[in-house]
């Protein structure tokens, strides 16, 4: 279970006893900020694409939607969701609970700049019913970000 990777992932640093578990689904931005009381701006999504023959996630913003011309600029190249079978076999995770702890080797993440309206964010834990809230400094270290990116586009901005 991925959860139990993540837990034993956290672990490490200390942080397991962090991760929230709800009853109720978190599996969409919507219902994740409402099992865990915060607003759906504020939950952390791990957005997965293929990039050539390899998975990228991007961490961004619950309100924030991927701009293709940003994307494009950014990585070189058209954004393309992995579906969810390729999410499970090329990241780890199933869609739900993706997020940027304990993923497969060769997997690189990148943190969107929508993030950084917020001193906390919570990203999944692996499950379709978990979170954890964290700092952007925790959250960029756990993840082991290769870099910040503007690839998103936020509400007032259509």
């Amino acid at each position: 279970m991925a959860i139990e990777n993540v837990r034993a992932f956290l672990a490490q640093f200390g942080m397991e006893g962090r991760i929230l578990e709800s009853e109720e689904s978190s599996a969409t931005v919507a219902l994740a900020a409402i099992a865990f009381g915060t607003e759906e701006r504020r939950i952390a999504k791990t957005l997965s694409f293929l990039l050539g023959d390899r998975a990228i996630l991007v961490v961004a913003a619950g309100d924030a939607k991927v701009s293709n011309q940003k994307f494009r600029a950014q990585f070189g190249a058209k954004a393309k969701m992995l579906t969810p079978q390729q999410v499970h076999d090329m990241v780890g995770h199933d869609v739900g609970g993706v997020c940027p702890f304990a993923i497969n080797d060769g997997v690189d993440v990148f943190l969107d700049e929508s993030l950084r309206r917020f001193p906390t964010v919570f990203p999944a834990c692996g499950s379709s019913n978990s979170a954890i809230e964290l700092t952007l400094g925790e959250l960029e270290r756990l993840s082991g970000s290769k870099a910040w990116v503007d690839v998103c586009k936020l509400p007032e901005e259509g």
